[in-house]
């Protein structure tokens, strides 16, 4: 699997527009626009020039890219799949959260 270095364009530097955010995921940046239109990818800031995109959106896009082309995920499954992962990310950040505290209760 070939890697490309991030990087950072736009407004502020923790700011992609929509075609670095194609060329890091090695896509045609149409399709980064049709998983806008399809609310799987959230723009940041939206003007009348230009999407921009907050970084984490590289490895959402590629995990995106990855279920399509490896699972022959449809779009609307893709939409479950990343719901599904987020709330996995958010109960792991809790639980960590939980153990922390915990830990430092029972010091």
């Amino acid at each position: 699997m070939q890697r490309y270095a991030i990087i950072l364009r736009g407004h502020q530097p923790d700011q992609l527009t929509l075609d670095d955010l194609a060329v890091h995921a090695n896509v045609h940046p149409e399709l980064v626009s049709q998983f806008v239109d399809f609310g799987l990818i959230t723009p940041i800031e939206h003007n009348e020039k230009e999407l921009l995109f907050d970084a984490a959106a590289v490895p959402r896009l590629r995990t995106i890219i990855r279920l399509r082309r490896s699972l022959c995920i449809n779009l609307a499954g893709i939409s479950v799949v990343l719901d599904l992962l987020d709330k996995i990310t958010a109960v792991q950040r809790e639980n960590e959260a939980l153990r922390k505290r915990t830990y430092l209760v029972d010091k």
